[in-house]
This record gives C-alpha cells, sequence and structure tokens, in this order.
C-alpha cells in the first residue's frame, strides 16, 4: 500500500543521504525510482542532489508553481516507478503537499518527502506544515547538539559566526551558516525565546 512519508530534520542531519541510499536500494533490485528536488536550490548544482559526505544524482526539479501531480503522472506514462523521493521538501507550498497525497491516493506510489521541520527561527516552513498534517507516516532523522542532546532547531549565522534572530525564512547557503541545536541551547542563542 503506497504511503505519503515525511522524514525530517534540522540542516546537516543527512536527510539528502537517507534519500540517496533508499532511492539507490531500490534501484539495486532493478526498481526505478523518480527523484525531484527544489528548483532554486542549485547548491548541488540545478537538478542534482547531494550530499555533504560526496554522493549525488540527477534530478527533476520542481518550482513554486509546478503541479507535482501531474509531474508524477507524467513519469509514470514513461513507465514503472517503485516510489518518488523529494528532496529539500520544506519547499513545497501547501497545494503540492495535497497534489502529493493525491499521487499516492489516485496513482499508487509512495512518496518520500525530505526536508527541515522548521526554521532559524523556530517556525514551521509551509511544506513542512502540511506534510505533518498530511503525511501517513513521519520519520525524524537525528542528528546532536554540541551538548550531545539531540538538536531540533537550528540557528543560523552571519559571516563573523554571530546568530543572527530575522530575516528572511528561507536563504540558500552553505551549511556554515547554520548550526543545529537543543531547544536549550537553540533558546539560549536566540536571547531566551
Amino acid at each position: 500500500m503506497a504511503k505519503l512519508y515525511f522524514n525530517y530534520s534540522t540542516m546537516n542531519a543527512g536527510k539528502s543521504t537517507v534519500l540517496l541510499q533508499a532511492s539507490h536500494n531500490y534501484i539495486e533490485r532493478g526498481m526505478q525510482t523518480y527523484l525531484l528536488t527544489a528548483q532554486f536550490d542549485n547548491r548541488a548544482g540545478d537538478g542534482r542532489i547531494a550530499s555533504r559526505i560526496g554522493i549525488g544524482i540527477e534530478a527533476d526539479t520542481f518550482g513554486p508553481s509546478d503541479d507535482l501531480f501531474s509531474k508524477i503522472d507524467q513519469r509514470l506514462v514513461g513507465g514503472p516507478c517503485a516510489c518518488v523521493f523529494i528532496d529539500e521538501s520544506q519547499f513545497l507550498s501547501a497545494d503540492q503537499v495535497w497534489q502529493l497525497a493525491r499521487a499516492v491516493d489516485d496513482l499508487g506510489v509512495p512518496v518520500m518527502c525530505y526536508g527541515l521541520r522548521v526554521d532559524f527561527q523556530g517556525k514551521l516552513f509551509p511544506g513542512s506544515a502540511a506534510l505533518l498534517a498530511l503525511a501517513d507516516e513521519m520519520r525524524e532523522v537525528r542528528t546532536i547538539c554540541h551538548c550531545g542532546k539531540k538538536a531540533t532547531m537550528v540557528v543560523r549565522q552571519d559571516d563573523q559566526g554571530r546568530v543572527l534572530t530575522d530575516g528572511a525564512q528561507v536563504q540558500i547557503g552553505g551549511n556554515e551558516r547554520y548550526v543545529s541545536l537543543c531547544r536549550r541551547h537553540w533558546r539560549e542563542a536566540m536571547g531566551d525565546f
């Protein structure tokens, strides 16, 4: 039975690595997958999903106005697809998450989304909020704070390493701009929210 999955975490937890390994497992068993990533996040190159550990693969992209049900339907017309993988799923719109749910329900294909749950201010991304509401299964990809506790939050830093408390929700940048922290250390860094 097909399901909509949301695999979430903070920055630098290995979400893309887990996605690439899961897709590889399907391919290794002779099955095809369909990979999508956010169009404007081209840190690894246009239409490429890559991990900090050096592995990557080409992928299709989605933009804010794309109908993902139609994209998946068109992909299925081209041949069998065992699973759809979405990287950077926090950048999905709520409508696009509904389109993914329809693809699961009406096309019978599993969809595995990987992305951030909250931004540097502790607020849900629109795509993540919709996935938390609609996903059949949710899995946390864990990483740790410098204190050893589970990191659930992330701070954004400027070029001098100072923590930023305001700014745009989305800023595509290097991993060095973000630090994953436990809630207590995030509160301290942000001025004890």
